[in-house]
């Protein structure tokens, strides 16, 4: 029998996607899907041969996912389930119980199977925090000054710990970190596309974070790639940056969207995203608003020469693909850039002082006597 690929989090956009796509992967003979809800439409059939599928339905944090390795002989394992937000639930408890707990259920099933050889799981670049001191670049090897507090950022910390601690109790098993900047494209499901959704965008006064996104295209590649064996010349196991090439400024963002800014102040813009949250409007975590406040920029050379992968999106272009798909924002964005250049070059004529030939130095003054 060749690779049984066993997928959590399958309910979700991404999950859903990176089954349709490692189905056509040579060599993958099954996959077995599993997530506490059944997707909300049915798993999408590739054109031409594909594996088969498979969907179960079950809580990650009981045990019956050692059941599911056992009884398929999985091989592979790749764990997309860590999320900020919940399914069925959006209480903070439930999610980080879902998070962490479930992982340790997942993990110490795969510790008890000796037929598991691959471990993928996806993580974030939000372990890094979000802080004023922070470096201008973080690459795997940095460790942040400020960690995250609370909030999915921790929960992907405690994560990685966990899987850290399994792969030292399996040697013989190769494990794979990703560490995936803001996933964005034409149908994301995150909670930063649903605060760019918003017809009026709230900023702190004062700041303009740099961003950096990864499409949801190049996302599945990596998956793909990390779930396989490597190819020649590289090295798909360990943790790597996941993002595209270049960074956005958040105002750079909005001027795409065609989303006016609102400037507050910061205790104001925390009063504001806690009253969304109260609200279900919208979910502006704090570790997201810290992000949008100091932004976060990750270096991803290892991604490139170490794992082989150069993502296909930059980080303006995989926004552009979002933004595209968007509802058209209050102002358009080629009538507000307009409108920009036009400000800057009136801001620079009216700035600019005129060389005087010949000018006489101002000299001191005498004190009085």
């Amino acid at each position: 029998m060749g690779v049984v690929v066993l997928v959590t989090g399958v309910a979700r956009h991404l999950g859903a996607r990176f089954v349709a796509e490692v189905r056509r992967s040579p060599g993958v003979d099954l996959v077995v899907g599993v997530d506490v809800q059944p997707p909300r439409q049915p798993a999408e059939e590739p054109a031409g041969p594909a594996a088969p599928y498979t969907f179960h339905q079950l809580d990650l944090r009981r045990p019956a996912v050692s059941r599911v390795i056992a009884e398929y002989r999985v091989d592979t394992v790749v764990h997309l389930s860590v999320s900020a937000t919940g399914l069925g639930s959006t209480n903070r408890s439930a999610v980080k119980e879902s998070n962490v707990i479930g992982t340790m259920q997942l993990l110490g099933a795969c510790q008890k199977a000796p037929g598991v050889r691959r471990l993928v799981v996806k993580s974030t670049t939000g372990v890094y925090g979000s802080a004023p001191r922070d470096p201008a670049v973080f690459s795997e090897r940095i460790q942040p000054k400020d960690p995250p507090g609370g909030g999915f950022a921790k929960d992907a910390a405690e994560v990685e710990g966990y899987v850290r601690g399994f792969a030292r109790r399996r040697p013989d098993v190769a494990v794979t970190v990703l560490r995936f900047a803001n996933i964005v494209g034409p149908n994301p499901d995150t909670p930063l596309s649903e605060y760019f959704a918003l017809p009026v965008l709230p900023t702190v006064l004062g700041y303009d974070p740099r961003l950096q996104f990864v499409h949801e295209d190049d996302a599945v590649a990596v998956l793909c790639r990390a779930a396989d064996e490597p190819a020649p010349g590289t090295v798909n196991t360990g943790t790597f940056n996941v993002a595209g090439e270049g960074v956005l400024l958040l105002s750079q963002c909005a001027r795409r969207l065609g989303r006016p800014t609102l400037p507050l102040l910061l205790p104001a813009v925390s009063w504001m995203a806690a009253l969304a949250r109260r609200t279900r409007l919208v979910d502006v975590s704090p570790e997201q608003l810290r992000l949008l406040t100091h932004g976060r920029v990750v270096d991803t050379t290892r991604l490139r020469e170490t794992f082989g992968y150069r993502p296909a999106f930059s980080t303006p272009e995989a926004f552009a693909d979002f933004a595209a798909a968007q509802g058209p924002g209050l102002l358009p964005p080629e009538r507000l850039a307009a409108v920009t250049d036009r400000l800057t070059g009136l801001l620079g004529q009216e700035g600019a002082v005129p060389a005087v030939p010949n000018a006489v130095p101002n000299r001191p003054r005498r004190p009085r006597s």
